[in-house]
């Protein structure tokens, strides 16, 4: 019998933009890392023998310094898909003409740097709204991945405003970011969005532990391994077990900075989690995808998304107006 399948992504977050959502100076330089980062992970994805999606920031593909190593990415096989271009939290606040230019202005530039044409997105800090859901059908892309389904989201903006040099008017504009706690209650599993022009767009969800609706994936699992590496693995076991039994496909998350530390990007090193090396992040990740290889098929977005419609057993929920 076949296992399940497990998709993995990873939301290419670029120094700036980092710096941008703690309102850090000096992100306007666009200071970037990916000189560092893309051939570290792509040779950590190699060693495993891993394809996965990347969702890339348009405004990334844009400089030229850039260009050699996102076309690196797509040169190893990997997925491409669209991270929004100005990677702003509050892409929920857009209008629809807003939309249509953030969504076209990346998918067209990352389509050129790249080679390949985005056919999934996912927005800045689980950012999302119906008017994005329509620019997206209407776009004819085959999939969103914007939800988080988890009941802490208002703790963790709470958290995130704590650390951040915000002002209140930005506060204001980020208000929404990472969800309500009634988004803790939407759909784990894929689903289907109808918008008003009766238009389908799948909707794959962030993953989270199915009943109790926290999120499992690398970042918190990092975090639960510097107080006790059992602990974690506890922690993980029971994701899995509860996904297997509710019979829920996971869509698993990773960031750049769950896969390289301080050692390597010291301009980072003040940002939470940077004081854990490269080498014990690299060391929790493998040891997180073994476990993970051992009860679902690993896979790319678009492998899934093929899987979904192969199946064609989706509940329909219309768009939010």
């Amino acid at each position: 019998m076949s296992k399940p399948y497990l998709s993995l992504s990873l939301d290419m977050d670029n120094q700036w933009s980092y710096m941008k959502i703690h309102g850090e100076e000096g992100w306007e330089d666009y200071p970037s890392y990916l000189d560092i980062f893309v051939p570290h992970v792509l040779e950590v994805l190699d060693e495993l023998n891993l394809k996965i999606t990347f969702f890339i920031v348009g405004q990334d593909a844009a400089f030229e310094k850039n260009h050699k190593y996102l076309k690196q990415i797509a040169d190893a096989g990997h997925d491409i898909a669209n991270h929004s271009f100005k990677h702003e939290t509050w892409l929920h606040l857009y209008t629809k003409e807003e939309m249509k230019a953030e969504i076209d202005t990346a998918h067209d530039i990352i389509h050129k740097v790249t080679g390949k044409a985005p056919t999934g997105f996912r927005g800045p800090g689980f950012s999302w709204s119906g008017t994005l859901l329509e620019v997206l059908a209407e776009k004819g892309y085959a999939y969103d991945a914007s939800t988080l389904p988890t009941v802490i989201g208002p703790l963790a903006r709470l958290y995130y405003f704590s650390t951040s040099n915000l002002s209140k008017e930005e506060k204001e504009d980020r208000k929404e970011i990472f969800g309500k706690f009634s988004d803790g209650f939407r759909r784990l599993k894929p689903y289907y969005w109808k918008t008003k022009n009766d238009q389908k767009l799948i909707e794959l969800p962030v993953t989270t532990m199915p009943v109790f609706r926290i999120p499992f994936h690398l970042s918190y699992l990092i975090y639960i391994s510097n107080i006790s590496t059992p602990l974690m693995m506890l922690y993980l076991n029971i994701a899995i077990f509860l996904c297997k039994v509710t019979k829920t496909e996971p869509s698993f998350l990773l960031h750049p900075l769950d896969l390289i530390g301080g050692d390597q990007i010291s301009s980072l090193a003040f940002f939470p989690g940077m004081n854990v090396s490269s080498e014990r992040k690299v060391f929790i990740f493998k040891k997180v995808m073994k476990k993970l290889a051992k009860h679902f098929t690993l896979t790319d977005m678009n492998g899934h998304v093929a899987k979904i419609k192969e199946e064609k057993m989706l509940k329909t929920v219309n768009v939010p107006k």
